[in-house]
C-alpha cells in the first residue's frame, strides 16, 4: 500500500495517535484538580467528613490519569525530535522554549506537590495539605497554557520572521499572545473542566442509580452540577467566539468546516449546512441539507454578510485541507455534544428547582441518572473532535502559512516510523486497557466512609467489647 510507504502519512498517523491517547488523562487531571480544591475547601470550612472523603476518593482518579498523562506525554513530545527535525530547526527557539516552560515550570509544579497532596494529609497541617492542592491544579492548568500557546502560535504565527527558512523572534511577548492564544486557552480551560464536571457527576449518578451511598455521592453530584449550570452555556459561548477567529485568521478551515465550496459575497446572506457528504472529487456535497440564511447569523449575528465567506475552491486543491469530510463532522460532533450538556444541565436543573434531588428523591430519577452516565464520556469525545479540527483543518501547513507539513518531518525510512507506529499502538492499547481496569476496580469498590479524619483523636473500645476492638472516633 502507499500508504505503508510514506514516510510524511505514517510521520502525522503516529503523531495523531499518540496526541489523541495523550490527550484522554489530562482532559481529565486539569478539571478533577479544580474539583479537589472545592472539595477539600469545603471540608475546612464546614468539617463535615464527607467532603474529606470525597477528597480522599477523587484522588484516586486523579493520579490514576495523572500517571497515565506523563507516560504518554512524554513520547508525544520527543516526535518533534525524532519524526520532525527539519520542522524543529526552524521554529525550535520560540517554539521548543514553551514546551519547556510546560514541563520546567507548570508540570513540575504539579509533580512537586502532588506528592503532598496525597500523602501528606496527616503529616503537614490542612492550611499547607489544601496549598498543595491549589497548586497541583494550578500547575495542571498551567500546562494547559503553554500547550494552547504552542498551538496556537502553529496557526496563527506572530512575534517574529521567517529569514531563510528559520523564525527569528522579534517580540517575545506577541509571539506567546498569538491572535488565537486567549481564546484558545479559554476554550480548552473550559472544556476539560466540562469534561470533568460531567465525569464526576456521571459516576455519582452511576451510584445513585444503583442505590450504592446514595447521601454521599449526591454531593458530589450536585458540586458538579452547580459548577456545571455556568461552565456549560459559558463553553458554547467561547467556542463561538473561536469560530469566529477561524472566520477572521484561517478561512480555508472555515471553508471545510462547513463543506462550503462556493463563495458566499459580501453583502448577500449564506446558507448554513446542517448535514453533508462532502466529495472532494467532484467539489461539491453529494447531499446536503441547508438553513436558509443560517451562516450569516451564526457568523455575524446578521442576514446579509459584511464580509464574505470563502469557498474551498478559491485555493488550490494542494492548499486546501483534504480531509473535509472529517473536520465537517469533527466540528458537528463537537458542537452537538456542548448543547446536549447544556440541555443535560437544564433538565437537572428544573428537576432540582422542584426538589427532586433531594436526598430522599433523587434515587427516583433514574432516566436523569442514565442521561448523566451517557454523557460521562461525550466531553473527551467533543474535546478529540475539537483538535482534529484544530489541526488537520490547519493542513496543509504545520506552521499555518509557513511551512507545509511535508517539509517538517524527517528524512527517515518509512518502514522506521511503521515500526515505532506499531510499537505504540500495542502499548497504548495495553495502557489503555489497564487504566479502564484500575479505574473501574476504583469505582466498584466505592468510597471508605470509614476513613478517619486528620487531627480527630483515635481511641480503641472498652475492655468488655474487646471481641469488636474496631477504631472508634472521639466525641
Amino acid at each position: 500500500m502507499e500508504f505503508l510507504s510514506n514516510t510524511v502519512a505514517l510521520s502525522r498517523t503516529q503523531f495523531a495517535l499518540t496526541a489523541i491517547f495523550h490527550m484522554l488523562w489530562p482532559v481529565l487531571t486539569t478539571g478533577m484538580g479544580i474539583f479537589l480544591v472545592i472539595v477539600e475547601g469545603l471540608w475546612l470550612k464546614t468539617k463535615d467528613p464527607d467532603y474529606y472523603r470525597h477528597a480522599r476518593f477523587w484522588a484516586k482518579l486523579y493520579v490514576l490519569n495523572f500517571g497515565i498523562g506523563v507516560a504518554s506525554g512524554l513520547p508525544m513530545e520527543f516526535q518533534f525530535g525524532t519524526n520532525w527535525a527539519p520542522f524543529s530547526e526552524a521554529v525550535g527557539d520560540f517554539f521548543g522554549s514553551i514546551l519547556g516552560f510546560e514541563g520546567a515550570v507548570a508540570f513540575m509544579l504539579e509533580a512537586g506537590f502532588l506528592g503532598i497532596m496525597l500523602f501528606g494529609w496527616e503529616r503537614v497541617p490542612p492550611v499547607v495539605h489544601y496549598f498543595a492542592t491549589i497548586m497541583v491544579a494550578f500547575g495542571a492548568n498551567l500546562s494547559t497554557v503553554w500547550i494552547l500557546v504552542a498551538n496556537s502560535w502553529l496557526q496563527t504565527p506572530a512575534g517574529g520572521d521567517f529569514v531563510g527558512g528559520k523564525f527569528i523572534v522579534n517580540d517575545y511577548f506577541q509571539a506567546v499572545m498569538n491572535p488565537f492564544a486567549l481564546k484558545s486557552i479559554l476554550h480548552m480551560f473550559f472544556g476539560t473542566l466540562e469534561t470533568s464536571l460531567f465525569v464526576i457527576g456521571g459516576i455519582s449518578a452511576w451510584y445513585i442509580l444503583n442505590q450504592r451511598q446514595v447521601t454521599f455521592f449526591t454531593k458530589s453530584f450536585k458540586i458538579a452540577l452547580a459548577t456545571a449550570i455556568a461552565v456549560a452555556p459559558l463553553q458554547i459561548y467561547i467556542g463561538h467566539l473561536s469560530a469566529e477567529q477561524v472566520y477572521q485568521y484561517q478561512p480555508s478551515k472555515l471553508a471545510a468546516m462547513e463543506a462550503k465550496w462556493e463563495t458566499s459575497p459580501a453583502g448577500e446572506p449564506a446558507d448554513w449546512s446542517l448535514l453533508a457528504i462532502p466529495n472532494s472529487k467532484t467539489e461539491s456535497n453529494d447531499w446536503e441539507i441547508r438553513i436558509p440564511n443560517g451562516l450569516g447569523y451564526i457568523l455575524e449575528f446578521k442576514k446579509n454578510l459584511a464580509e464574505p465567506v470563502l469557498g474551498l475552491k478559491e485555493w488550490k486543491p494542494e492548499d486546501r485541507p483534504r480531509m473535509v469530510g472529517l473536520v465537517y463532522y469533527s466540528f458537528r460532533i463537537m458542537s452537538g455534544i456542548g448543547f446536549f450538556l447544556v440541555g443535560l444541565m437544564l433538565w437537572s436543573v428544573i428537576q432540582w428547582l422542584r426538589g427532586k434531588l433531594s436526598m430522599n428523591a433523587i434515587a427516583s430519577q433514574k432516566w436523569l441518572m442514565r442521561g448523566w452516565i451517557f454523557a460521562a464520556p461525550l466531553g473527551y469525545i467533543a474535546v478529540e473532535s475539537g483538535w482534529i479540527v484544530r489541526c488537520v483543518g490547519r493542513q496543509p501547513w504545520v506552521v499555518y502559512g509557513q511551512i507545509r507539513t511535508a517539509d517538517g518531518v524527517s528524512n527517515i525510512p518509512a518502514s522506521n516510523v511503521l515500526t515505532s507506529l506499531s510499537i505504540f499502538t500495542v502499548i497504548y492499547s495495553i495502557l489503555f486497557i489497564s487504566t479502564l481496569y484500575f479505574g473501574s476496580r476504583i469505582i466498584r469498590k466505592g468510597a471508605n466512609l470509614e476513613l478517619p479524619i486528620p487531627g480527630e483523636e483515635i481511641v480503641l473500645a472498652p475492655a468488655e467489647h474487646i471481641e469488636d476492638s474496631r477504631p472508634v472516633e472521639a466525641k
